[in-house]
């Protein structure tokens, strides 16, 4: 038997650079190259952009997401490459942001 994909999921332009997937709320969390996050269903649906707060630099500084994880209670943690980290609710809120120097793998 071959194995066929359960959806397929559209909406960024770019590469994926992360993803996860929150099974407990059927939620698959995707960012890319140049580009904002985005949740789609499990069935495929997209249901949100998370886009980046603005800093004083500009908004260019939160398109490049590294890693995203997503918990059971429904927070979604995005690390940007310039150092930015941001929760997001699965609503799509932008609920907390924090600065680091350190690089996160």
């Amino acid at each position: 038997d071959f194995a066929t994909p359960r959806a397929i999921l559209t909406g960024h332009d770019y590469e994926i650079t992360c993803a996860t997937i929150c099974a407990e709320l059927g939620l698959v969390i995707s960012g890319s190259k140049e580009g904002p996050c985005l949740i789609h269903s499990m069935n495929g649906d997209l249901l949100r952009t998370l886009e980046g707060p603005e800093t004083l630099e500009g908004p260019e500084n939160c398109l490049r997401p590294k890693l995203i994880q997503a918990s059971r209670e429904g927070h979604c943690v995005i690390y940007y490459e310039n150092g930015l980290f941001c929760v997001f609710s699965v609503n799509g809120r932008l609920q907390a942001t924090m600065e680091t120097n350190d690089k996160i793998k």
